[in-house]
C-alpha cells in the first residue's frame, strides 16, 4: 500500500468516535485520542475558558480551551484530507498523526484567564505545551497509543525546539500557525457563535477548497480563494474590535495582570505557581489570600472593576506612549499618578487604584502564498486585494487604546483626566 493510501485510510477508518459539538456538530476520534482527551493535562482544559473575563460582557462567552482544541484537531484533519488530493504533497503516516496531535494539544500550557499573563515574566504557553507533551502522561499515549514522536508534536507546537531531521516539521509548523490555519478558522468561528456576534463567521469548506501545493513542500491558496482571506482579516479585525479588546475585557485584563505582576516582582509568588492552573484554581489560590496585591483579582471575580476616565490612540510614534510599553516603567508611573490624586483628593488612593493599560502589537498574518490564474506563484499583499500591507497595519493603529482607569469609589472625582499623564 502507498504511503499516500496508508494515510488516507487512516483517516477514513480511524476516526469512528463522535463527539458533539455545537460548531462543527460532530467531531469524530479514534480511540487513542480519546485516551489523549481522558488524560488530566486535556482535562484541566475543560476548566479554563477560553476568552477569559469576555463573559463579563457576553454571558455566552463560557466555552472552554477544551472545545476549542476538539474544534482546532477537526479542521486539521479536514485539512490533511484535502491536502491528500493533491498529487504534490508528500508527507508519512507518522508526521500526519503527530500535526493531528499538535493540532488537539496546542494550549496544553495555556494559562487561565485567556491573554491575562501576557507581558508577565512568564515561560510562553507553547514553551509550556512543548514540556507537557514530553512528559507523562502525554507522551507515553503519544508513542504507545497513537504511534507517532512525542518529540516531534512537541516541535510542531514550540518553535524554539530544534526539528532535528524531521523535515516535515516546518510544513506543519505552517499549517498550525499560519494565515489560513486551523486555530484561527476555529477561534473566529467558535468565539463568534458564543457570544453571539456574527463578525468571526468562516466559510471553512471553502478556503479548504481552494488549498493548493505551492511546489516547494508548503501549501498556497488559489487566487479565487483571497476573499477567503479577506474575510479572516477584517473578521479578526471587528473581533477584537467588540470582543476580544472591548472595554471591559480590557479593565478585567488588566487588573488581573497587575496584580499578578506586582505579586511576582514582590516575590509573594513565583513563576512556577503560574503554571498548570485552571480559573478555578486560579482564583482559589490567589483571590482568596489575605493581601492586598490580590484585591484586584477579587473585584474582577466579584465584577467590581475598574473604570476608564481617559483614552486616546495608542502612537507608536511618541516616545512617552512607547516608554509605556515597560511593564515596571508602567508601574512607576501608576504610582505616582496615584500619590498625586491621593493629595489632590485628600483621600487614601493605593497604588492598585490606577491602572494604565496598553494593548500588546497584534499581528494580521498574511504570509500566504497565492496562485494566480496562470500558476504563477506571488505573496498574498502582492495580489490583487484592497489588504494591502499598509491596510493590514491600519488595523492594530486603529484596535490599540491607551488607557487610563481606576478604581470606581474615585472615578467621577477625578479632576481633568487627561492629564493624569503628565509628568
Amino acid at each position: 500500500m502507498s504511503r499516500r493510501r496508508s494515510i488516507a485510510d487512516h483517516l477514513e477508518t480511524d476516526y469512528q468516535k463522535p463527539i458533539r459539538d455545537p460548531l462543527w456538530r460532530h467531531i469524530y476520534v479514534s480511540e487513542p485520542i480519546q485516551k489523549l482527551l481522558d488524560a488530566a493535562p486535556c482535562r484541566q482544559l475543560s476548566r479554563i475558558k477560553q476568552l477569559g473575563p469576555a463573559f463579563l460582557v457576553y454571558p455566552g462567552a463560557t466555552h472552554t480551551r477544551l472545545s476549542h482544541s476538539l474544534g482546532v484537531f477537526d479542521i486539521a484533519r479536514r485539512m490533511i484530507r484535502r491536502l491528500l488530493a493533491l498529487d504534490d504533497f508528500d508527507v508519512s503516516l507518522e508526521g500526519v498523526k503527530a500535526f493531528l496531535s499538535a493540532a488537539l494539544l496546542h494550549d496544553l500550557g495555556h494559562f487561565p484567564y485567556t491573554h491575562s499573563f501576557k507581558e508577565l515574566p512568564l515561560l510562553q504557553h507553547e514553551v509550556l505545551t512543548g514540556q507537557l507533551v514530553r512528559a507523562e502522561p502525554i507522551r507515553g499515549l503519544l508513542a504507545h497509543r497513537l504511534g507517532t514522536d512525542p518529540e516531534m508534536v512537541a516541535a510542531i507546537v514550540d518553535s524554539n525546539l530544534e526539528a532535528g531531521n524531521r523535515s516535515e516539521v516546518a510544513l506543519f509548523r505552517t499549517l498550525l500557525s499560519g494565515a489560513l490555519d486551523p486555530d484561527k478558522l476555529d477561534y473566529l468561528n467558535r468565539d463568534a457563535y458564543f457570544c453571539g456576534v456574527p463578525y468571526g463567521i468562516q466559510d471553512v469548506d471553502f478556503i479548504l477548497s481552494r488549498l493548493r501545493s505551492d511546489g516547494r513542500g508548503g501549501v498556497a491558496l488559489e487566487a479565487s480563494g483571497i476573499s477567503a482571506v479577506e474575510n479572516i482579516l477584517f473578521s479578526k479585525y471587528l473581533m477584537y474590535r467588540a470582543v476580544y479588546w472591548h472595554r471591559t475585557v480590557r479593565v478585567a485584563t488588566a487588573m488581573i495582570k497587575k496584580a499578578v505582576y506586582q505579586a511576582l516582582q514582590q516575590q509573594v509568588i513565583k513563576p512556577q505557581d503560574l503554571y498548570g492552573l485552571d480559573d478555578d484554581l486560579f482564583f482559589v489560590q490567589f483571590a482568596r489570600k489575605d493581601s492586598a496585591l490580590f484585591d484586584l483579582i477579587r473585584r474582577v471575580y466579584d465584577r467590581q472593576l475598574h473604570q476608564p476616565v481617559w483614552e486616546t490612540a495608542f502612537d507608536t510614534a511618541d516616545p512617552e506612549h512607547s516608554t509605556l510599553t515597560d511593564m515596571q516603567l508602567r508601574c512607576q508611573l501608576e504610582e505616582r499618578i496615584a500619590a498625586r490624586l491621593n493629595r489632590q483628593l485628600s483621600r487614601q488612593v493605593a497604588p492598585q487604584a490606577v491602572i494604565i493599560d496598553v494593548p500588546e502589537d497584534i499581528s494580521f498574518e498574511v504570509d500566504l502564498a497565492v496562485i494566480d490564474s496562470g500558476g504563477v506563484l506571488q505573496n498574498y499583499p502582492q495580489s490583487d486585494t484592497v489588504f494591502t500591507g499598509r491596510v493590514v497595519a491600519d488595523f492594530t493603529r486603529t484596535l490599540r487604546r491607551l488607557r487610563i482607569m481606576v478604581s470606581s469609589d474615585i472615578a467621577a472625582d477625578i479632576p481633568h483626566p487627561e492629564r493624569l499623564l503628565e509628568s
